[in-house]
């Protein structure tokens, strides 16, 4: 799919007359320009605004009694982005204003565009050479983001990621697989049950990297966006969910995964456990009906976990069609 058409959002017109003032007044300008953003799998209000001085900003917003969930994203997004170390490509938060029943968040206006499928070789050089820099700045996180009370990867792959362990107990209903698929349950529950224990180690983790999450500057420099997921864990966990559409691209997502910086240290079947845990994610997540995000997010999760699933038999030598 079209990373930079997913998402269905409000336009400016149709926020609060209250908000847009608020946002007018942080801006300094009055608006002459608002592009929303096509790329994402919410329905949060998403754009670049620009005033008539040329001064810009990428405004998040969301109303705080009916997208209850995406405000809380948004609050901890900036608070994660406040404190990230100095120097990082990553947008900064400028304001946060409440107003009209709805929150929202200024950040800084990146001059980028968002990576195509497949991948331009060029594009994904650059996300990988400044995710190095990101892990390396995150190995040994600073004292003022651990304050946060960030999220544990092991927890939340115990709460929310090992699915396939609840399909072979009869718990989840199995999602539509190959019959080569359903024969490598066993393989599947064995391998993703080995990810809390490895989650549990390393420094912090963005939490849902992935390249519509990955702006490319007009120098070729990588920026990352969307935080609200950091959390603690291993930078690898980040680099496998990148590269599902590296592997789909028909890369050597592989030797991209060895030969990058983030996984020194890693076990040696980290690679294998991440693509059964997140290919039972995202394809029962894909199976459980309709949502009221994205129309394309059920679409996407099949799709991701398919990648994922069909790189893991690729590793493992299954056939997936017998």
């Amino acid at each position: 799919m079209s990373y930079d058409s997913t998402a269905h959002r409000p336009s400016w017109a149709e926020l609060p007359a209250g908000l847009r003032a608020a946002v007018t007044a942080r801006l300094g300008a009055p608006v002459s320009v608002v592009k929303v953003a096509g790329a994402g799998f919410t329905r949060g209000f998403a754009a670049l605004v620009a005033g008539a001085d040329g001064r810009r900003v990428f405004v998040k917003a969301a109303s705080l009694t009916e997208q209850r969930h995406l405000v809380d994203w948004y609050a901890r997004e900036a608070a994660v982005l406040d404190r990230l170390p100095a120097g990082l490509p990553v947008p900064r938060p400028r304001w946060t204003v409440s107003a009209a029943g709805w929150y929202a968040l200024g950040l800084d206006a990146i001059d980028g565009r968002t990576p195509t499928l497949p991948w331009a070789r060029a594009d994904l050089d650059a996300t990988l050479a400044g995710y190095a820099e990101v892990a390396a700045a995150l190995a040994d996180p600073p004292p003022e983001l651990v304050a946060l009370g960030l999220p544990r990867l092991a927890d939340l792959a115990r709460e929310d990621i090992l699915w396939w362990c609840e399909v072979a107990a009869g718990r989840e209903p199995a999602p539509d697989l190959p019959p080569g698929a359903r024969r490598r349950l066993p393989d599947l529950v064995a391998l993703e049950s080995r990810l809390p224990g490895y989650a549990a180690r390393g420094g912090l983790a963005h939490g849902d990297l992935r390249l519509d999450n990955v702006l490319v500057d007009p120098a070729g420099r990588a920026w990352f966006c969307d935080w609200n997921w950091l959390c603690h864990g291993p930078a690898w966990f980040d680099l496998v969910s990148l590269l599902i559409t590296a592997h789909a691209s028909g890369l050597d997502a592989d030797a991209l995964f060895a030969g990058h910086p983030a996984t020194a240290g890693a076990p040696t079947d980290a690679l294998d456990v991440t693509l059964a845990a997140l290919s039972g994610y995202l394809l029962t997540s894909a199976a459980s009906g309709p949502t009221d995000a994205s129309p394309h997010l059920r679409a996407h999760q099949r799709w991701s976990g398919e990648q994922a699933l069909g790189w893991l038999a690729a590793r493992q030598g299954w056939d997936l069609a017998a």
